[in-house]
């Protein structure tokens, strides 16, 4: 549903009052109109579902007065919105009247000033290089030594300008764009984008699409999650479960090249459906995975039960109930601190609306481990889900892979379950093109809580947070 309102302080009103009664704060953008003098703001909200029913993503919209340069800050009511009014601001210069910290995020800036005074307090600037394979970001740590009292995060350098790539590109092309927007949540962008260009084309993708879809998104879930698990083992300095959860991970990753030509999925989601049918028959992906699933539980069980590792996430980077609620905290972040809206669930697409998606189980903890713990049960459910998917896959093999899809004009939004939560596209098009599009993705609306879970933390337990969280960097500063 998309509701314009006439006053930005009344649609204010109206977000916080639904985030009191208990819908989700999903995001806020700004687009400037082709004559650069009006700016409109929307705001998402994703809205609570009501048993199977579910519920959908709410887009509210606002329009500046012409020349408008301020506009009343949201952030002192809704605390969500406290990057995305800073993002608005670096991008459309509008400045949000009474945002607590008005600092540049996705472009370069000034130092950010030092938010911790005292005697033996210094600032640890870690990044934007770093040892091994790591993201662009700069970690400004202020600390008398050991204990964190309070972090900052510079997210620039990893800035592509991907959302002005957008404008003016064909669905085909936007479809390519979306899948690079961030590497390792390639096929939920890319269902994102193409579930908002099918609801403004009326068009709904076949049932065996909806399968399709759904195998390479538990895939991805999959390696994903073994990812975040390796990288735990690598900051814990154990080199022999480093060793094989990486070669699981690529295990699965090969599987999914073997499925499609791409490590990555990308080349298989399109407008209307999907490319092609796995090039494995539904008989030998069954197959592996059930050899991926038991090699994968056995290696879970076994660095689940390394005393040592374990003393290293427990109470570590600890996330409360409260504090997720109010953020809206999304996929594996959210479920380990008690807060769990996962689309696949509240909001089902393609073959979601037919399998069995397990609710998440209760988790309260929010630390480091409770978020590990997550991650395996995603794991294991995606499994169950991959051998549901197979097997209707080998009854619907002759069936048609894509419907029709040629959206004419339109705008409509698009969302999908990535392995770190949501992943929301605000699209429009005209005469058949791309005028704006708008990526939102999990990674940016969870790092921000970076800054607030290294209460009784120390720097040693600074990497066991960050691989904790398992984000994207490149998904952040779009």
């Amino acid at each position: 549903m998309t509701m314009t309102q006439p006053d930005v302080l009344a649609l204010w009103k109206e977000l916080e009052s639904r985030v009191a009664a208990g819908d989700r704060f999903a995001g806020l953008s700004a687009a400037r109109a082709a004559d650069h003098n009006l700016v409109t703001l929307s705001a998402y909200l994703a809205v609570k579902g009501e048993g199977e029913a579910g519920g959908d993503v709410d887009t509210l919209a606002v329009t500046l007065p012409p020349g408008a340069t301020r506009y009343p800050a949201l952030t002192p009511r809704v605390g969500a919105a406290f990057w995305y009014e800073r993002v608005i601001h670096d991008q459309f210069g509008l400045v949000p009247e009474g945002h607590p910290r008005l600092a540049p995020l996705i472009r370069p800036g000034d130092p950010l000033p030092r938010h911790v005074e005292g005697y033996g307090m210094f600032t640890i600037p870690h990044g934007p290089v770093r040892s091994g394979v790591m993201e662009s970001i700069e970690y400004l740590v202020e600390t008398p030594g050991e204990a964190i009292p309070h972090l900052n995060m510079r997210v620039f350098y990893k800035h592509r300008g991907v959302r002005q790539r957008f404008t003016g590109m064909t669905m085909p092309d936007g479809v390519l764009l979306a899948e690079r927007t961030e590497g390792i949540a390639s096929v939920a962008h890319a269902l994102a984008f193409c579930h908002a260009v099918e609801r403004i084309a009326g068009c709904e993708p076949p049932p065996v699409a909806g399968l399709v879809r759904v195998l390479h998104a538990e895939l991805e879930r999959i390696a994903n999650h073994l990812d975040v698990a390796m990288r735990l083992a690598d900051a814990a300095g154990l080199a022999v479960a480093t060793a094989r959860l990486a070669l699981h991970k690529e295990r699965v990753m090969r599987l999914v090249s073997r499925m499609c030509g791409s490590r990555f999925g990308r080349g298989v989601v399109v407008p209307g459906g999907v490319s092609a049918l796995p090039r494995l028959a539904p008989a030998e992906l069954a197959a592996e995975i059930g050899q991926l699933a038991s090699q994968v539980a056995s290696e879970a069980a076994a660095l689940m039960a390394t005393s040592s590792f374990l003393d290293r996430l427990r109470g570590t980077g600890p996330l409360t109930p409260v504090r997720a609620r109010t953020h809206g905290a999304l996929g594996p972040i959210g479920k380990a601190a008690g807060f769990a809206d996962d689309h696949r669930l509240a909001r089902p697409y393609d073959g979601y609306r037919t399998l069995p998606v397990p609710p998440a189980r209760a988790h309260t903890a929010g630390d480091a481990m409770a978020r590990l713990r997550v991650r395996w049960e995603e794991v294991d459910s995606s499994f169950g889900l991959l051998r549901l998917a197979a097997a209707e896959l080998t009854e619907r093999a002759g069936d048609e892979l894509r419907a029709s899809c040629e959206p004419a004009g339109g705008r409509a939004l698009g969302w999908a379950e990535a392995p770190q939560g949501e992943v929301l596209y605000d699209v429009s098009v005209a005469e058949g093109r791309i005028v704006r599009c708008y990526p939102r993705s999990a990674s940016f609306h969870n790092l921000v809580l970076m800054h607030e879970v290294f209460a009784g933390d120390i720097l040693t337990d600074f990497p066991f947070i960050e691989a904790s969280f398992g984000l994207s960097v490149a998904g952040v500063a779009l």
